[in-house]
């Protein structure tokens, strides 16, 4: 249990401003306020209820019992960027091999000292990159107790998460935390806040906006912006997931392959392309292929490719191809002899023309 954990004090930025790069962010400390929350209505939630309120819940502060619910709803032009990174984390998982967990909107609460909630706040999409002990999530993220996530995304179509927000991740020690203004229209949306990601990094106890990620390196915040953006992923944007996700292996020791479902494909495109092989070499010797042939070329995929090319030259017959590469591969464990024995039927399955 976290116990350095400041009083609850719901900070804002008031301003509007550019921020340097290289400095840190000052969200500063002034009392919550529903107008730190624009694009939301306040609506008054109970303690008695929040535990099972069904609306959509910005943040909720037991002091005042106010719930800041998005007056415009669950738009699509809202929801799309926050699906599109679990998809994006998805693609990235694969090419690192191991899987990030997306959470979705589930609620991120601090508890009293009696277990109730004191403050609850829920994000667009957050991201657990690191492996997470344990074979089920937590049903809420308790910041005192829970692991917190690597990355945090809030998308602000009609609202304003610096103000209201991020003073909160921050001192929660969120380390990371992506504000996306999509690149949809909003009519309520001031023009000085054009459509972009920004990354916001924790460092010492504060937040710094950063070029590129943390907790995926090498991801800058255009890179970012763009992916989850895009109706169609784009070249560019499979190029940046596939470096990023071979860096997170690079440190890991993984890779595509330790991913079940890549690996399955990867593995069926590899038997698939030395079939094609064999095929083109044993027409070349004139000597046809019949169907039994088909059936057996995923045998091809873990057996030696010089194997496979010495038993296409030499062979009499597709029959005797598979019967030639049983015996070049014996020593392999298990061989392929032992796992499909040879169907000698009347007549050859491929014969000399």
């Amino acid at each position: 249990m976290r116990d350095t954990m400041p009083p609850v004090v719901e900070p804002t930025q008031a301003a509007d401003r550019p921020l340097d790069v290289a400095s840190p962010v000052r969200v500063g400390t002034r009392p919550f306020s529903p107008d730190d929350f624009p694009g939301c209505e306040a609506v008054r939630v109970p303690r008695d209820r929040i535990e099972d309120f069904e609306g959509r819940v910005e943040y909720w502060d037991a002091r005042r019992e106010l719930a800041m619910i998005v007056g415009a709803g669950s738009t699509l032009h809202h929801e799309w960027p926050a699906a599109r990174l679990a998809a994006i984390a998805e693609r990235i998982a694969a090419s690192r091999g191991l899987p990030i967990v997306a959470g979705g909107t589930a609620d991120l609460v601090r508890r009293d000292k009696d277990g109730g909630i004191e403050v609850l706040m829920a994000a667009d999409q957050f991201l657990f990159v690191r492996p997470l002990a344990g074979p089920e999530l937590p049903e809420r993220i308790d910041v005192e107790r829970d692991p917190l996530p690597d990355v945090v995304l809030e998308v602000d179509h009609s609202t304003d998460a610096r103000r209201g927000k991020l003073g909160q991740y921050e001192r929660w020690g969120f380390p990371e935390v992506w504000i996306d203004v999509p690149d949809a229209p909003w009519p309520g949306r001031p023009g000085s806040r054009a459509s972009a990601a920004t990354i916001y990094l924790l460092e010492r106890g504060a937040y710094r906006i950063g070029e590129t990620s943390r907790a995926f390196p090498g991801f800058t915040a255009a890179e970012i912006h763009r992916a989850i953006n895009e109706r169609f992923m784009s070249v560019e944007t499979v190029a940046a997931l596939r470096r990023v996700g071979r860096l997170l292996g690079a440190a890991e020791g993984t890779g595509p392959d330790d991913d079940p479902w890549l690996k399955q494909e990867r593995d069926e495109g590899r038997a698939e392309g030395r079939a094609d092989m064999v095929r083109a070499i044993l027409q070349h010797r004139g000597l046809a292929i019949g169907g039994l042939f088909a059936e057996r070329t995923h045998d091809l995929e873990a057996l030696p490719k010089s194997a496979i090319l010495q038993a296409a030259m030499t062979c009499s017959d597709a029959d005797d191809f598979f019967a030639t590469l049983a015996r070049l591969t014996a020593g392999i464990d298990p061989p392929l002899l032992k796992l499909h024995p040879l169907r000698r039927e009347r007549g050859s399955e491929c014969s000399d023309q």
